[in-house]
């Protein structure tokens, strides 16, 4: 049964929690997107070493989040309770699925595209950022509302390690045997996971308003 008084009581305190899962969430994904756009462009051009980049991000990215979160304080020198670790971690994971997003959406762009762009004028650098990239947009956006929601759910496990986030009411539940937080952290989690999808993809939109709408799914 759901004790909607004790979620009453603790409702600054779930806030709280529900900002540090916010924020764990969506920095990740912005470090990891930031650093995705420019490598995955290169690795674009660079078609010798890309199959063997791709797959060393696919091979971090098998490894359980726990352990990466145990294995960083070591390597960074933090302390394990530090959020540092699990920001470090998550971008690593937004990386690794965002490098070959951005991979796949550089390469959906047409050749008569870049043809044109030449014709045009268009520097490397200027056909990359105001053709290219644009043009990629619904297929990197595709990846990254994958990504996005996939770091709301893997900044739970962080609670094991001390981070406090959502995570921590399954923790909290589990050692009481008491329900309620635990379905409160679970419907937040969705809740947040639905709100952050459906930014992505508004955003999305926007950005590519000039496209025709079957294109923007």
């Amino acid at each position: 049964m759901i004790r909607f008084d004790w979620l009453a009581q603790q409702s600054p305190h779930i806030l709280t929690l529900f900002g540090w899962h916010l924020y764990l969430s969506v920095v990740p994904v912005l470090l990891g997107l930031l650093f995705a756009v420019p490598l995955g462009g290169l690795l674009h051009r660079c078609t010798v070493i890309k199959p063997l980049v791709l797959n060393l991000f696919g091979l971090l990215y098998t490894i359980p989040s726990l352990a990466l979160f145990v294995l960083l304080p070591g390597i960074l020198g933090t302390k394990i309770l530090d959020q540092i670790n699990v920001v470090v971690a998550l971008t690593l994971y937004a990386l690794s699925l965002l490098v070959r997003t951005v991979c796949d959406g550089l390469d959906a762009v047409s050749p008569d595209t870049r043809q044109a762009a030449v014709a045009l004028g268009y520097r490397p650098w200027q056909r990359f950022l105001q053709i290219e990239l644009p043009v990629a947009i619904p297929v990197i956006a595709a990846g990254l509302r994958v990504v996005v929601v996939a770091n709301v759910s893997i900044v739970s496990i962080a609670a094991l390690v001390g981070a406090p986030q959502l995570g921590s009411l399954f923790t909290q539940g589990f050692q009481l045997h008491f329900l309620t937080p635990i379905l409160a952290g679970i419907v937040l989690c969705i809740a947040l996971a639905l709100a952050l999808d459906g930014l992505v993809l508004a955003l999305a939109r926007r950005l590519t308003a000039w496209q025709p709408q079957r294109s923007r799914r």
